[in-house]
């Protein structure tokens, strides 16, 4: 039977929670409300029927409570906000809206704890719940205990356990005193004893800081699971129908390791504006299950066409049962019907049987293929037990793995596994643990050169080699990652190693931060969503301690290794690139005879005399001098082109020239020399009509004004970029459309 769980939140909504204290700039409501939200949010998720939420307000302008209106003193300033019952998304978001802070400071949180009290009492009769209470309270409303013994003797009797959060209440044993408390809420301190009191006097109670509170917010919650029972059956060692001798045992399989998924997500429409449905839709059962908060769930429904020259549109729709499966068969597909599918599939019986055994030496460890298993004896089965003890002692003793195969049922898939003891020495279980192995089909054979030595294309053998590591970088490279090691990286108080990373507390990122996302957005769907929590982040870089300690021998293996920075094609600042000096230090243009720097392109040999003045330019103004040289070169072919004979040739020139002042981040020096072209082509400035120069190898080779996209320090966006093109390509088209007619 599912668990059950009745929790009621009592909040101080008093006018002193909407201040901040201690640095923070958000109110003190606020700042107790991250834990609140969080926890309700969590049952949101969970969508259990059988955990109920509560919500009652402390210090609100109204009293709403069953106590006040039987005529009893003390509860005044106290209202209900949401009975005990399932929590929604719906009703997260109304009750969010009833969070506020008020003018009110008259209300006893003694007496709304009585409130939640007999709320959870009427709720849950003598049924078997898990009864939770949680108060959180910034203590500064003045508290009456003359009653408290006999509050705590009722929480007791009912089995409630109560939880006290204070905002900035003292707790030694998180670290957290404030030392300086206002004399105009010297109430607080006296407050915090008597609910620290109350506390100490339920059996079942928690007294703690807000602070903390907030703070383990960020330790990602491990959803519990259940034991999923995978096999149900005999292992076998022989057939027992056939030889006596055989051993059957009967045995239970459960999962051990699972890949754990995040959360999917659900393809729905947003509904009108104002939250209702449009007129083509209905609220139906899928929609009331998705809370029906301004969308509902979208419905797929597939049609199946073929092609079908007589039918209307050339297409022909054809129903499901109609379909056949078709496998591929080289460059055909070969047809199934559905009686023929069975064919295709292996029948098997549900089996577990034991094939043979392999010494732990001959097992490797990277040929584990999925998921692992625990083997148990069969409950109240002593006979079971007794043999499967007997099995798993023998193959530890003989130092032994079996290998068997698996069939979870009748008609599913075979698997090899392989089983590992596990004996109980002192305190471990006593089972067998299996993981899948690979079929010759899932090992994936790759030859690689080996690392330790050099086969020449003669079959010799060389051990040294410059492609080889020395001794001195095996050393210093053993050195390295002995210095590395996790299992150790720190000690306990008694002076025990402590692991790095160990499993419990390494939490796979990708689903704690779709969970905070979910959780944040179903809380406030207008609030940006934070950072993800430093916890997830923890292992994403080596610890600093380890570094620090590996220092050494990282820069025994640098050294080893005669390991150089490369230096990055870094791209000048000012105009032109930064030479890079080779490693070599030697001087490649004296070796190559060229001592004198280029300062004239030649329109025979344009694109590399450019690419050579930009390589050897001294200063922003040789920059300057080369791109305008080359733009001249580019408007001489433009002129003196027969037709559009030469075009191709000056948009190739344009394209080296671009491509270089992109990359020397000087994009002024192109926009402004491609703004005057433009002029001269569309006016007629070089010799005739050019305007097909502009618009075929210019814009239509994408050669137009260089974006911030693709340079930063380019001052034109995008969207001025394509709407010059776009006028001017409509002007274009419109000309050749009046010249034709």
């Amino acid at each position: 039977m599912a668990d059950k769980e009745a929790t009621v939140y009592v909040v101080d909504l008093g006018e002193s929670m909407a201040d901040c204290h201690n640095g923070r700039d958000e109110s003190d409501l606020d700042f107790a409300m991250r834990y609140v939200w969080d926890k309700i949010s969590a049952t949101v998720a969970a969508s259990r029927k059988t955990w109920t939420v509560g919500l009652v307000g402390l210090n609100t302008e109204e009293t709403d409570n069953a106590q006040d209106r039987e005529g009893l003193e003390g509860y005044e300033n106290i209202s209900v906000l949401q009975d005990i019952g399932p929590m929604t998304m719906s009703s997260l978001r109304d009750v969010r809206s009833l969070i506020q802070p008020s003018h009110s400071y008259g209300g006893d949180a003694i007496s709304a704890v009585v409130v939640a009290l007999s709320m959870i009492e009427a709720f849950t009769k003598k049924l078997k719940y898990k009864r939770r209470i949680i108060l959180v309270t910034n203590g500064e409303s003045p508290i009456d205990d003359e009653s408290l013994e006999d509050v705590a003797s009722r929480l007791n009797h009912s089995n409630i356990e109560l939880v006290v959060i204070g905002v900035d209440f003292d707790d030694p044993d998180y670290g957290f005193k404030e030392e300086d408390k206002s004399r105009a809420k010297a109430c607080r301190a006296k407050n915090e004893k008597i609910l620290r009191k109350l506390v100490e006097q339920c059996g079942n109670g928690v007294f703690g800081t807000m602070a903390q509170a907030v703070e383990e917010l960020a330790i990602p919650r491990i959803k519990p699971v259940r034991p999923f029972k995978a096999y149900d059956g005999a292992l076998t060692l022989g057939d027992p129908s056939k030889y006596p001798s055989a051993l059957s045992i009967h045995v239970e399989r459960y999962f051990k390791t699972k890949r754990a998924m995040p959360p999917p997500a659900s393809t729905v429409v947003v509904n009108t504006e104002h939250g209702g449905l449009s007129q083509s839709q209905t609220l139906d059962e899928e929609d009331t299950e998705m809370g029906g908060i301004g969308f509902s769930g979208v419905k797929q429904m597939r049609t199946y066409r073929v092609n079908d020259p007589d039918a209307p549109g050339g297409k022909r729709d054809v129903e499901f049962e109609d379909l056949a499966k078709g496998y591929q068969y080289g460059r055909t597909v070969v047809p199934f019907s559905e009686s023929d599918l069975p064919i295709t599939k292996l029948e098997t019986k549900k089996v577990f049987t034991i094939l043979g055994f392999v010494p732990f030496s001959s097992y490797q460890p990277f040929i584990n293929l999925g998921e692992t298993g625990i083997i148990v004896a069969q409950k109240l089965n002593e006979e079971a037990e007794l043999a499967l003890s007997a099995l798993i002692h023998a193959l530890h003793e003989l130092e032994s793995y079996a290998v068997a195969r698996y069939v979870q049922k009748d008609g599913a898939q075979p698997q090899i596994l392989l089983l590992k003891p596990n004996p109980a020495l002192e305190e471990e279980f006593e089972c067998l643990y299996d993981v899948p192995l690979p079929f010759a089909e899932d090992v994936r054979s790759y030859q690689f050169p080996p690392l330790d030595k050099v086969l020449t294309v003669t079959g010799s053998v060389i051990k040294e080699h410059r492609l080889l590591p020395s001794q001195d970088l095996n050393q210093a490279m053993s050195d390295f990652v002995d210095a590395m090691d996790l299992s150790g990286y720190d000690e306990d108080e008694d002076g025990k190693p402590v692991e790095y990373a160990p499993i419990d507390e390494t939490y796979n990122p990708t689903i704690h931060r779709i969970n905070q996302a979910i959780r944040a957005r179903a809380v406030d769907p207008e609030a940006p969503i934070g950072p993800p929590a430093e916890i997830l982040l923890r292992f994403s870089k080596p610890h600093e301690k380890i570094i620090d300690r590996a220092k050494p021998e990282i820069e025994a293996l640098i050294d080893a290794a005669k390991i150089k920075k490369v230096p990055a094609k870094a791209q000048g600042r000012r105009g032109r690139k930064e030479p890079v000096k080779p490693l070599s230090g030697l001087d490649i243009d004296a070796l190559l005879g060229e001592t004198k720097r280029a300062t004239a392109i030649s329109a025979d040999n344009a694109v590399p005399e450019f690419k050579q003045m930009l390589a050897t330019a001294a200063d922003d103004a040789t920059v300057e001098r080369a791109a305008k040289q080359m733009g001249e070169i580019v408007r001489k072919l433009v002129r003196d082109s027969f037709a559009d004979l030469f075009y191709a040739r000056a948009a190739e020139n344009l394209r080296v020239m671009r491509d270089q002042l992109i990359g020397l981040e000087v994009p002024g020096l192109y926009n402004g020399f491609l703004k005057g072209l433009k002029k001269s082509l569309l006016s007629g400035e070089l010799n005739g009509d050019r305007r097909e120069m502009w618009f075929r190898y210019v814009l239509g080779a994408h050669l137009g004004l260089i974006t911030q996209d693709e340079s930063e320090v380019s001052d034109v966006t995008a969207d001025q970029a394509k709407e010059v093109c776009r006028a001017d390509v409509s002007v274009y088209v419109e000309e050749c459309r009046l010249t034709a007619g």
